[in-house]
């Protein structure tokens, strides 16, 4: 008579999310030993088991609300513990009240202010970019230090079949460490033995390049030192990633768990029933909008027995941000059969000889799908705007087809797609990817695709319109099916009274580019106009100079013209491309582009036009979508422009921007969008924040492109944000306190009154572009952003 394994943690959290109350208890009693020897570390002794039952009440808030982990417990569950203690700090220290403390999914570590950096070392980032059943049995057997066959009911897994999974992980983390100094980049000569470390340390080199290899670290000390790091990657997951998990009192902790194992208990579990029951009606709301399988699960935490085998439900939502054919976050070379003995520079580096697999991978799982849906920047009234669907197949098998329901707020209804077959909407180029179609529904809009793949995301972006009347409102929502499997999502805004609608979006390999000059300068004539053109002297503004029209193509047919040089990745396309002008007046009438390689310019007309006062006047700025033209043309090269409708004369501008979302092969999978807004920035608002919604939060890289009209290169305090303080731009003075000084991308020279700039940071919590300035007032028109998207 043959006995039933015990579930996974992955299991359970799935069948959580499906409303199986039993399954979270029996997630409890498996990690509440954990936090308890953690909170101990942080917390007095009477605070231990307020701290455990919190934490365990946030992730069932998330889970139900299609966060939380999707197999990771015992990590997520100790950045959790971490994460309440510093609130409840906080709170105490009356630094925030408990009003303001915000809902968090803290899908990546929390870093303690004492371990500032320590997520940014190799082996960390290396371990981060594993998938999560990688990093959650590395952290069980390597970290923890626990025995296979107390991590295998964790991973649903045999014993034997742990130690098999360990091995591969290690393996994984070993290439994914090569891949972090690979990128970095390193000097020329490492780059080939970097390349054939990781079969070194397996001794799976030819005698001729192991001794290549011998040679070259015995001379290298950057090498050296990654082999040593290489074949020894359990020192350096204890070291590093424990801390950053764990935190500071890591050592403790480690300590204190093998003493606990036996914790837990209904005590705990009526802890966690009772803080939902004392819970304040807004957060108690708030668990009610998430779905009803948080008040299934509360009220089912004392039911937990046991002796009932639970049964596995079908899967269920989390957030997630990919998109079609993702690639695995790092390519691992395949373990031999019969692994060999590691080789090392000396006999007492080598580490012990791994054990082969001795059980086969457990058959695939059924698909899982995981689930987001976020408007692109922000919704905005009397604007259109974009919302986009993520959707992620977890799970080991295919999905079936898939069809979303999109329920949109009031007053947001769906832009439909041009007829033809283009993809793209008629309001806007927004491009059905991926076999997506979609059309008006009751609720908003109904979209179809074709099975997603195991291990595949998939992204689709709708345009919509937003009333003028629009009322402030929950964010939009999506339902998911594919056969049994159903999967909804909410965002967490929806219409807003301020931000910046996205013009467009797409995920890949993709980044952000954009350059750009100015139609007006100084008189050529005039004393001091040369110096002022090379950012040098003390009359760098327009404000000093009575501007005229700058022609620098020397052809007869225009009066006032500019080029800006533009360098496309190696190997990268054009996906997209926006042509930006503006200058002083109310009328907004064509201008004329030449790409690279083109003898004519070609007349372009606005799409858009917005008309705002700043001091000296009205002024305006256009938009127009030239990506067909930019198809046709050879990318890299210098692009001009000429004859923009504008006015000489004092404190006025003129000028152009050539906005792109670019291929770039060498980037990893990230998520691009652009942003245009007509805001003036300055004076009365002084400080202008613009929500960045829809792309991955908390610590994510994240490069962008900002164009601005009548900044002043002599007046300081300029300052731009992503939430992680002030940044520094790449060209012009690159001083973070005058971000806007006259400077583009693709022009040495001083650009009056246009600033074109690149900035790259980490994006916060609640990504956001912050926009200051203490003495200038100009017109913030584009935020083109980049951002690399988890794996």
């Amino acid at each position: 008579m043959g006995t039933e394994s015990p579930q996974s943690d992955a299991e359970l959290l799935q069948a959580v999310r499906e409303g199986n109350a039993a399954a979270y208890g029996q997630l409890y009693e498996r990690h509440v030993a954990a936090a308890r020897a953690l909170a101990r570390q942080l917390v007095r002794s009477a605070e231990v088991e307020d701290v455990v039952a919190e934490a365990f009440t946030k992730i069932l808030d998330l889970v139900g609300r299609g966060g939380g982990p999707d197999s990771g417990f015992r990590t997520y569950l100790l950045t959790v513990v971490r994460r309440t203690v510093h609130d409840r700090s906080r709170v105490e220290s009356r630094q925030v009240s408990t009003g303001e403390i915000e809902q968090y999914d803290p899908g990546v570590p929390f870093v303690d202010p004492a371990l500032v950096g320590l997520e940014k070392s190799l082996i960390a980032r290396a371990y981060l970019s594993l998938p999560e059943r990688w990093r959650a049995v590395l952290w069980h057997t390597e970290v923890e230090r626990a025995r296979p066959a107390e991590v295998a009911p964790l991973l649903g897994l045999s014993a034997n079949g742990v130690a098999a999974l360990a091995y591969r992980a290690r393996e994984g983390l070993r290439q994914a460490y090569l891949q972090m100094h690979l990128g970095a980049p390193p000097q020329r000569e490492c780059r080939p033995v970097l390349g054939k470390m990781g079969a070194y340390v397996r001794g799976g080199l030819a005698r001729r390049d192991s001794k290549t290899v011998d040679d070259h670290v015995k001379a290298c000390e950057e090498c050296h030192g990654v082999l040593l790091e290489l074949t020894d990657v359990n020192r350096g997951l204890r070291v590093m990633v424990g801390p950053l998990i764990a935190g500071p009192m890591f050592g403790g902790y480690a300590a204190a768990l093998a003493k606990v194992m036996a914790g837990g208990g209904a005590g705990g579990l009526l802890g966690v029933v009772r803080r939902l029951r004392r819970a304040s009606r807004q957060q108690q709301a708030m668990l009610a909008g998430g779905t009803a399988v948080l008040v299934a699960t509360a009220a089912g935490l004392l039911l937990v027995s046991d002796e009932r085998p639970l049964r596995a439900e079908p899967p269920a939502f989390t957030p997630v941000a990919q998109s079609p054919a993702t690639p695995d976050p790092v390519q691992v070379e395949a373990p031999p059969e019969t692994p060999v003995p590691v080789r090392a520079p000396t006999p007492s580096e080598a580490p012990a000889r791994v054990p082969p697999p001795a059980d086969p991978e457990p058959k695939p799982g059924p698909a899982r799908l995981r689930a987001t849906i976020e408007p692109l920047g922000a919704l905005v009234r009397a604007e259109p705007g974009m919302i986009a669907i993520r959707l992620r197949n977890h799970g080991g098998s295919p999905s079936a087809t898939l069809t979303a329901d999109v329920r949109l707020p009031a007053g947001v209804t769906l832009i439909p797609a041009a007829k033809g077959g283009s993809g793209f909407a008629v309001a806007g180029p927004v491009r059905m990817v991926d076999g997506w179609s979609c059309r008006p529904a009751a609720s908003g809009a109904r979209c179809v695709r074709k099975a997603l793949a195991a291990g595949q995301g998939t992204a689709v972006f709708l345009r919509v319109a937003v009333a003028g009347e629009a009322p402030h409102s929950k964010g939009p929502s999506v339902l998911v099916a594919a056969g049994g499997l159903r999967v909804r999502a909410r965002a967490e805004h929806g219409v807003r009274a301020m931000g910046a609608p996205a013009r467009f979006a797409t995920d890949g390999r993709v980044s952000v580019r954009a350059i750009g000059n100015t139609l007006l300068s100084c008189p050529r004539n005039a004393m001091s106009c040369a110096e002022a053109r090379r950012r040098a002297g003390t009359q760098r503004d327009n404000d000093l100079w009575p501007m005229s029209a700058l022609d620098l193509d020397d052809r007869p047919e225009t009066e006032s013209s500019s080029g800006a040089a533009l360098t496309l990745p190696k190997g990268g396309e054009i996906v997209w491309a926006g042509l930006y002008w503006s200058a002083a007046g109310e009328e907004a009438g064509p201008i004329k582009l030449r790409p690279p390689g083109r003898r004519h310019y070609v007349t372009v007309r606005p799409a858009d036009v917005a008309v705002r006062e700043l001091p000296p006047g009205p002024v305006y700025q256009a938009f127009a979508d030239v990506s067909d033209l930019v198809a046709g043309a050879r990318r890299s090269g210098t692009w001009w422009a000429a004859d923009a409708p504008m006015r000489e004369g004092a404190a006025r501008h003129a000028g152009w921007s050539l906005v792109l979302i670019v291929t770039d092969p060498d980037e990893p999978y990230s998520q691009a969008m652009v942003l245009d807004t007509a805001t003036v920035v300055g004076g009365a608002a002084r400080r202008v924040r613009l929500p960045l919604g829809g792309l991955t939060p908390a610590a994510a890289p994240a490069r962008a492109e900002l164009v601005a009209w009548e900044g002043d290169a002599d007046l300081q305090g300029d300052k731009v944000s992503l939430g992680s303080g002030p940044l520094t731009p790449v060209g012009g003075g690159r001083d973070r306190a005058n971000v806007f000084d006259g400077s583009s991308g693709g022009v040495a020279e001083l650009t009056f009154g246009v600033d074109v700039d690149t900035v790259s940071a980490e994006l916060g919590v609640d990504p956001g572009l912050t926009i200051v300035t203490d003495k200038d007032v100009i017109l913030f028109g584009v935020a083109a952003l980049s951002v690399r998207a988890r794996p």
